[in-house]
C-alpha cells in the first residue's frame, strides 16, 4: 500500500483526493479522481482546491466524477491480505533450514535468561 499523497498546492497539508492535467495542445485542463501512481507533470489536489480550481481564460475544464468518500476495501485486497498474512504464518511454522554457507547459527538464549528473545517478542521455556 501506498503511503497519502499530500496536496500540491503550497502550504497545503491535506491529503489529495484528486490528480490535475494540463493538455496544452487543446489548452485543456483535466481534473479526476486521484491517479494511482504520481506523475511528474500532474498535481494532486485536496477536496477544497480541486473545487476552487480556475484555469486561464480560454481554456477548457474537463472535470471527471470525484470519489464521494474514501475508497472502500475491495474483495481483492481483502483477498490478498489474508493471502499475505497466511504466506508469513506458513513461512514461520516451516523447519528451520540446516545450517549452510553464510547461515547464521541457531537463537540461543542468553546466559542467566529463561527464555530467547526476539525483538518484542520472548520465548519461554516450560517449568
Amino acid at each position: 500500500m501506498g503511503s497519502i499523497r499530500q496536496c500540491s498546492r503550497s502550504a497545503c497539508q491535506r491529503a489529495a483526493v484528486a490528480t490535475l492535467t494540463y493538455v496544452y495542445a487543446d489548452s485543456t485542463a483535466v481534473l479526476g479522481p486521484l491517479a494511482t501512481y504520481a506523475e511528474p507533470h500532474s498535481y494532486d489536489l485536496c477536496a477544497p482546491h480541486a473545487e476552487n480550481l480556475t484555469v486561464p481564460r480560454g481554456w477548457e475544464v474537463l472535470r471527471l466524477a470525484l470519489p464521494s468518500g474514501p475508497p472502500e476495501p475491495s474483495p481483492d485486497d481483502l483477498l490478498a491480505l489474508v493471502n499475505a498474512v497466511r504466506e508469513a504464518a506458513v513461512d514461520r511454522s516451516a523447519p528451520e533450514p540446516t545450517a549452510s554457507h553464510g547461515s547464521k547459527a541457531p537463537l540461543t538464549p542468553p546466559p542467566g535468561e529463561p527464555g530467547a528473545r526476539r525483538g518484542h517478542l520472548r520465548a519461554l521455556r516450560d517449568r
